[in-house]
């Protein structure tokens, strides 16, 4: 995808993955406090009622999976799918860690249902998923969105977390000057 004729590249990090167990009171009541934090900050409406049920496995591998997915099928409907995934979790408070729910959202953003089914449960997805997440931890990365930029090899840091585009604006922009001048 390009922004600004800048190509853009959607890695996923893996923010809660594997650990196969279900959400304790204290770790949902953080989870909530967080999600809180994000709509004072972005305005993102979070879907509290209901969600992170008890028992709730929040598992964001299959969500990532998805992604990759997505990328390798379509690569312009990966971003779609994601503001998709997003909202039906945050906002609607949909499990996006079931299948169904995944490929149907896929669907949603434009891949068709069959392949995408197809090729969500392969081992290369599984593979480029891991591969996602083995770079995103190689290089310390914990927070996210996070947002780099890459010249000549070269990854430069610009937002780790979010950020507003009033704050983040002025960033891409000198970046943007300093690769031109490059």
């Amino acid at each position: 995808k390009k922004a600004a004729g800048v190509d853009v590249h959607l890695i996923v990090g893996g923010l809660r993955t594997g650990s196969g167990a279900a959400l304790e009171p204290t770790t949902r009541r953080y989870i909530f406090e967080h999600w809180q934090a994000v709509t004072e900050a972005t305005g993102q409406p979070f879907k509290l009622e209901g969600a992170l049920p008890e028992g709730f496995v929040y598992d964001t591998e299959p969500a990532c999976r998805a992604l990759v997915t997505a990328r390798s099928l379509a690569p312009d409907c990966a971003w779609k799918l994601l503001g998709l995934i997003q909202h039906a979790f945050y906002a609607e408070g949909r499990d996006v860690t079931q299948a169904s729910v995944l490929v149907e959202l896929a669907e949603q953003a434009g891949l068709p249902r069959i392949e995408f089914a197809g090729a969500f449960d392969r081992a290369d997805m599984h593979a480029a998923t891991a591969a996602d997440f083995t770079w995103v931890q190689d290089l310390g990365i914990a927070g996210f969105p996070t947002l780099l930029a890459e010249r000549n090899g070269q990854l430069a840091l610009l937002t780790n977390g979010y950020q507003p585009l009033s704050v983040l604006s002025p960033l891409l922009g000198r970046w943007l000057e300093r690769a031109a001048c490059a």
